[in-house]
């Protein structure tokens, strides 16, 4: 078998009356291929093996194999993102605050592109290699690729273009305004760069291999962190470019994993090979993408805004209140990637499962993944509850920021698993193809923290309540999710 699919002559090897009876047994494409190979016809291959284990391999182990490639990745993610503060600071305080301006932008294409489109294109592609569909799975890749150097150009300009009225609104001025104008005005090249890498690495996530986006990822992470502490800080014989030059890292890095993803995909050592032919082009393909990454697209939008409102909520009772959940939320913000790396993994299993109509898989692999999630995030919310010192007393020691700190996370913490179960299930939905229920439950989740606050203002109540909001929100997303999961019509 040749590396994209097509089979090749063996004009020596001729099935036998026991071939044919093997073959006739198989139930799907995939398994077409490794009985051909155990007949002794073609021998079946690494991306053949793959495409099996995710069509029938035992489900808890193949999702943990999975999950580990992107846990490692994204939790290097968090290291690079410390190191970078740690050198921004450095540039003193003006540059601190410009990055905080400038830094939600960046992160919600990060979110967009990786989350929210990319979930919706690996669900795509699982589900046509599932049901054996090479040819529409090709065409939804190279659909994909084009729709994300669209969004890649549209988002540069929209930030060349807004940026600094943007940055103004969020009450950037001065020194921080020229700072946060330093920065991103360089690093919004960086998001052509941002749109494909994590499009092409969706792609190969569809096709079941998770460790090469796992460590260009990985790689592009380090890359940001050393051409940008050289070219910000002027190392060696580079001159100091400051912020300009932090953002750098971004551009170069990005460009460059965008680069190696589009030849690996375009190498024959791939299950999926990303083909650039007019034919495959067609509106309906196009459409396959953006019906589902439309709604996708508003999670992350309904995650900020969630986000926004508590913030805003939490200000009203001094800075140092602010400050400690400041803190408290970060915990929260680095278990994100623990749901968010089981989720990943679910959606090509989900798809290829769909597409090959075994829709009692499909689910199965969804609640498992969703278990794996709440687990593992109710775990630590148990343990950060019980021992907020051992986080918090990290970065502070003065007793009031410390108070609200602990008081956060010991009552946010009972919404930590419900969180997980949540985000988790949203991503299954992706493979499912089935969005629209996740999306309302996250809206839900926005609505309770709006409307209580609401109460909240009108009725002064304690910070306390505040954080019990946070957590109710939490625990009406996980099971509002897993309920439209449920009730929702897969395949």
């Amino acid at each position: 078998m040749s590396a994209d699919g097509a089979a090749t002559d063996v004009p020596e090897a001729r099935p036998t009356d026991g071939d044919n009876m093997l073959l006739a047994s198989a139930t799907s494409p995939l398994q077409v291929i490794s009985v051909t190979g155990a007949a002794g016809l073609t021998a079946p291959t690494a991306t053949d093996i793959r495409g099996e284990m995710l069509l029938s391999g035992p489900i808890l182990p193949t999702l943990l194999r999975l999950t580990l490639p992107n846990l490692i990745a994204l939790c290097s993610a968090a290291v690079v993102s410390i190191a970078e503060t740690v050198y921004v600071g450095s540039l003193g305080v003006a540059s601190l605050g410009g990055i905080a301006l400038a830094f939600p932008i960046f992160m919600l294409m990060q979110m967009l592109s990786a989350g929210a489109m990319g979930g919706t294109v690996s669900g795509a592609v699982s589900r046509a290699l599932g049901a054996g569909d090479r040819d529409r799975a090709q065409a939804l890749a190279l659909c994909s690729f084009v729709i994300a150097a669209i969004f890649g150009i549209v988002f540069t300009a929209a930030v060349l273009a807004f940026g600094p009225a943007v940055y103004r609104a969020l009450g950037g001025a001065g020194a921080v305004l020229a700072q946060a104008l330093a920065f991103s005005n360089v690093a919004a090249w960086a998001i052509v760069g941002i749109w494909l890498t994590n499009t092409l690495a969706s792609i190969a996530r569809g096709s079941g291999n998770m460790v090469i986006p796992a460590a260009t990822l990985l790689a592009a992470g380090f890359g940001q962190v050393i051409v940008g502490g050289v070219l910000g800080l002027g190392l060696g014989p580079f001159p100091r470019l400051g912020m300009a030059g932090v953002a750098a890292g971004q551009l170069v890095a990005f460009s460059l994993a965008g680069v190696f993803l589009l030849r690996h995909l375009r190498s024959g050592d791939v299950r999926l090979r990303l083909r650039f032919a007019r034919g495959l082009l067609s509106i309906e393909r196009f459409m396959d993408i953006l019906r589902i990454g439309a709604v996708a697209m508003l999670s992350p939008l309904l995650s900020v805004a969630a986000i926004l409102v508590l913030t805003g909520l939490v200000a009203r009772f001094g800075p140092q209140a602010l400050a400690g959940y400041g803190i408290g939320v970060r915990l929260e913000f680095l278990l994100i990637p623990i749901a968010f790396s089981v989720g990943v993994a679910s959606v090509p299993m989900v798809g290829t499962a769909i597409g090959a109509a075994n829709l009692d898989r499909a689910r199965k692999i969804a609640w498992t993944a969703g278990g794996v999630a709440a687990t593992a995030l109710g775990l630590l919310g148990l343990v950060a509850g019980s021992f907020p010192w051992l986080w918090v007393d990290l970065f502070t020691s003065v007793p009031d920021v410390r108070d609200t700190a602990y008081a956060y996370l010991r009552i946010a913490a009972f919404g930590f698993a419900f969180f997980g179960l949540g985000l988790c299930l949203y991503f299954a939905s992706q493979g499912a193809g089935r969005v629209g229920g996740a999306i309302v439950a996250q809206a839900l989740r926005l609505a309770v923290i709006v409307i209580g606050g609401a109460i909240l203002v009108e009725r002064p109540a304690p910070i306390s309540a505040v954080f019990i909001l946070s957590a109710a929100a939490m625990i009406t997303m996980g099971l509002g999710t897993a309920l439209f999961v449920r009730l929702s019509r897969w395949g």
